[in-house]
């Protein structure tokens, strides 16, 4: 917001004082607002990415926990910043890797997680609190987030010190992709019970 030009008092009698909004500058600051404020539409630090570095990682997941633990910490020790998990397409749609359904397509496209012992070795002597790590999952976001706590608690890492994100968008599966387990109403309500929990404990 603009001081009134010419260095006068204002219309209250006030040196340098500043005139009320106008409509539309009131518009803009709540439609758009500033950069680290609501609602965020100009990013999410106050400063971007001037005062902090943007995180860098590769998507990256395939076979087994074991393989792609290998392979993240090959990529950590080559300086990469964050950790981006593919999961396999039983993984996604909520099959453990012994389902006949997911015969052929265990680890094929990512990694297989179907339990917390495999998310365990997934991120074995990778420390939960001093990485981001982002995962791409939408209908079974819940229960891999939960799993990633529970492995960083066992770490002795603080749930409030974990960072990343999950895709967390079921909206994506039934418009294009069609990786959805159940109806749309209790889905939303799923994903939106993430960020109430993840604002409030995350």
């Amino acid at each position: 917001v603009a001081l009134p030009s010419g260095g006068g008092a204002s219309s209250a009698g006030q040196e340098g004082a500043v005139p009320p909004l106008s409509a539309s500058e009131s518009k803009y600051l709540n439609t758009i607002g500033f950069p680290g404020e609501y609602p965020y539409t100009r990013g999410v630090q106050p400063t971007m990415y001037r005062s902090r570095l943007w995180t860098m990682r590769q998507y990256a997941g395939f076979s087994t926990a074991e393989e792609s633990n290998k392979r993240y910490r090959y990529l950590l020790e080559q300086g990469q910043t964050g950790l981006s998990v593919a999961f396999d397409l039983p993984t996604q749609i909520g099959y453990d890797a012994d389902d006949p359904i997911a015969q052929g397509e265990v680890g094929k496209v990512g990694v297989s997680i179907s339990s917390i012992k495999d998310m365990e070795q997934l991120f074995d002597q990778i420390p939960l609190d001093k990485v981001s790590t982002s995962m791409t999952i939408n209908a079974p976001a819940g229960v891999l987030l939960a799993m990633y706590i529970a492995v960083a608690k066992r770490q002795g890492a603080d749930m409030r010190q974990l960072r990343g994100t999950i895709q967390n968008d079921i909206l994506k599966e039934y418009v294009a992709r069609g990786t959805y387990i159940f109806p749309p109403a209790p889905s939303m309500r799923l994903i939106t019970d993430i960020f109430s929990f993840c604002a409030q404990e995350v």
